[in-house]
């Protein structure tokens, strides 16, 4: 639950820069910066004032800039006041412990944000997106979060919303006419209308998430096939240690780049074999394990030795799987395979094919999700709005209205929890807890 009393905490991160901002927030902000501050400052609202801040026993503890935001109109719907300190850790420190001796608490993480949403200020899905700013990893990524940050994302929800408030409407009068009467709606055109609207917010939806959580890129495949080779050279800096000795590498490691715009997670593996050595078998049950849970296996195989029987044997099992062979060590004499997936040829030593290699990595991620119009949203929201399509597609089909009526008003349900309009105290908690104290 948000507790409503004042609230303060440095919202830029500590270290050195050229300045450090202090947020307090509630009934009591304004008396709470005045008694901090040299001068009457902060009469008026939006406006910078240049005075000093003071400690305990009024000596000058820095220059300061403090500007107040009066509610409403504020990032919470409160009483803001922000104090602008030079940066560096002890000056912003110092006026945190100050504002909290004078009657602030020190806010949550994400306190801040959730006053907004619980204030009206934002929806949820609009709080989620502030977080997609903040974690952003491309720019892609920002893009997607800024259009959900300003309300595109809200704006679809809300008219699909209101479309099935219309049509269960609709439905209510329909059930209220006597047997045999109608009043002629059009229920199904405009389910289909709903749908389709549906179909295409799910796809930027799916857009945006694969930009926010990224892909997780599994590296497998037998010993010395260059698998560590290939990260390396993925990579553009020497990360994983290459040797000519088999099963060098027996523990999971990974880094991430970003292709296209999308964050990868490249994971490199142990070399799969059968081994009696102990810790070399443990490896391999690790490399097995990262590639059922990944979500793009690329599997390398030394062109120059050709398939090899366990090669055959693992490429079987990755039916189905979104996997492609990467035929490494193209610059030696490379010879003719036959797989049963996409297959592509490169060379980690001098850098052949890695473009290539790239793209189709990113055709795998991306599916038929156009990113550049991408929304960013969470699993969680992605999973409400396919619920949703889910129930709208069975009413459609529903074999009578009572049905239709029932599952409309479940479809509008999963709308409600994209926007945070039918939210517990339980998700709340595990949404804003992800957010930095100070946002």
């Amino acid at each position: 639950m948000v507790n409503h009393g004042t609230i303060a905490a440095i919202s830029t991160a500590l270290g050195h820069s050229g300045i450090a901002v202090i947020r307090i927030s509630g009934p009591d902000a304004v008396n709470v910066a005045r008694k901090i501050l040299k001068r009457q400052a902060l009469d008026e609202p939006s406006r910078m004032y240049l005075t000093s801040l003071l400690d305990s026993d009024g000596r000058v503890v820095d220059r300061v800039l403090a500007v107040r935001f009066a509610k409403p109109k504020s990032y919470t719907g409160e009483d803001v006041v922000e104090i602008h300190t030079h940066g560096g850790v002890l000056a912003a420190k110092t006026c945190l412990e100050l504002a909290i001796k004078n009657g602030a608490k020190l806010a949550d993480p994400g306190e801040f944000t959730r006053r907004a949403f619980v204030n009206g200020r934002i929806d949820l899905s609009q709080a989620e997106g502030v977080l997609g700013v903040i974690q952003a990893r491309s720019s892609e990524a920002l893009h997607a979060a800024a259009r959900t940050l300003t309300g595109e994302l809200s704006r679809k929800a809300h008219r699909i919303h209101d479309e099935i408030l219309r049509l269960q409407g609709n439905l209510e009068v329909q059930l209220d006419f006597p047997e045999g009467e109608s009043a002629n709606f059009d229920t199904a055109s405009g389910l289909d209308g709903v749908i389709s609207e549906l179909e295409s917010l799910i796809s930027q939806c799916s857009a945006g998430l694969i930009l926010r959580e990224g892909v997780r890129v599994v590296i497998a495949g037998r010993p010395n096939a260059g698998k560590s080779s290939l990260m390396n050279a993925l990579l553009g800096k020497n990360r994983a240690i290459v040797t000519d000795i088999p099963g060098t590498t027996r523990d999971i490691i990974e880094e991430s780049i970003i292709i296209d715009g999308i964050p990868v997670r490249l994971t490199d593996t142990a070399g799969l074999r059968e081994s009696e050595d102990v810790i070399e078998a443990e490896g391999v049950r690790l490399a097995l394990e990262a590639v059922s849970e990944g979500d793009i296996c690329l599997y390398v195989i030394d062109s120059s030795a050709g398939l090899q029987e366990e090669d055959r044997e693992f490429l079987r099992g990755l039916s189905g799987r979104k996997a492609i062979a990467v035929m490494n060590k193209s610059d030696l004499c490379a010879k003719a395979v036959d797989v049963p997936m996409e297959k592509v040829s490169v060379s980690a030593k001098t850098g052949e094919g890695l473009d290539g290699l790239k793209a189709k990595i990113h055709a795998l991620a991306s599916g038929e999700a156009v990113l550049s119009s991408g929304l960013n949203v969470s699993a969680r929201q992605l999973g409400d709005l396919r619920e949703c399509l889910e129930a709208v597609s069975d009413a459609r089909n529903a074999p009578d209205e009572d049905i239709t009526a029932g599952l409309l008003n479940s479809a509008r349900l999963s709308v409600l929890r994209v926007l945070g309009l039918d939210a517990g105290d339980e998700l709340l908690d595990s949404i804003f807890s992800r957010f930095c104290v100070g946002k």
